[in-house]
């Protein structure tokens, strides 16, 4: 009788290897993680041009097994990238939810950009360069346009093309802010504060069609 059947399993030889190949899966996807953390801390601390000897000496392991995980330097930059923008959606989502209009949201969601610059000027170097800021700036662009477009898309009495004109002022939205950013970042003598940068670059932005819109959209409420 085999030891399954001694002990009353209904486990398969083909399900043991099932599980073992899922715990193999998990734990190659925490170690990818940590690395992608660990790559993030790196050049916060040594800035983006970190190697990654650096990032491997920092994670207590070889190059060669950070290679196992990620192609080139490219393929890590786009996957810190990628944790960048998912800390930054949630930011942006919790900043525009906590105003009570559409331009303070906007106030509020350009402040969080800014503050990532301020906060680790070294991090947005690196998910900014080369061929990783088409993967960046399109995502946040997403994140940007997401909220104005379901806005006004969503209004019966919204004009036609209002949620295209949402998507194409977040991508000239996002590239005015970035150019703003980088600015304010690589001039630190006389340049106005965080808030006064995102109040006046926020004046600017909601002079576009978004803001055209959002207040056409206020006027009808208040006629009806």
């Amino acid at each position: 009788m085999s030891p399954a059947r001694q002990t009353g399993s209904t486990t398969t030889p083909g399900e043991v290897v099932d599980g073992r190949v899922t715990r193999w899966a998990g734990h190659r996807q925490a170690r990818h993680d940590d690395l992608v953390a660990q790559a993030r801390r790196t050049v916060h601390r040594l800035g983006p041009d970190a190697s990654m000897e650096d990032i491997a000496a920092d994670a207590g392991t070889s190059k060669s097994l950070v290679y196992r995980y990620f192609a080139d330097k490219t393929a890590l930059q786009v996957e810190v990238a990628r944790l960048v923008v998912g800390e930054i959606g949630d930011a942006l989502a919790a900043a525009l939810a906590a105003q009570p209009t559409p331009r303070e949201g906007l106030r509020a969601m350009v402040d969080v950009y800014l503050g990532m610059v301020e906060h680790s000027p070294n991090v947005y170097a690196f998910v900014t360069r080369d061929g990783v800021v088409e993967h960046f700036l399109g995502s946040v662009t997403e994140l940007v346009a997401a909220p104005f477009a379901r806005e006004l898309a969503g209004d019966a009495g919204a004009a036609p093309g209002a949620a295209e004109a949402a998507a194409a002022w977040a991508a000239g939205a996002v590239g005015f802010v970035r150019g703003a950013g980088e600015w304010w970042l690589n001039h630190p003598q006389g340049r106005p504060d965080r808030e006064a940068l995102a109040a006046q670059v926020t004046s600017w932005l909601w002079a576009g069609p978004v803001g055209l819109l959002a207040r056409g959209r206020q006027q009808q409420k208040e006629e009806q």
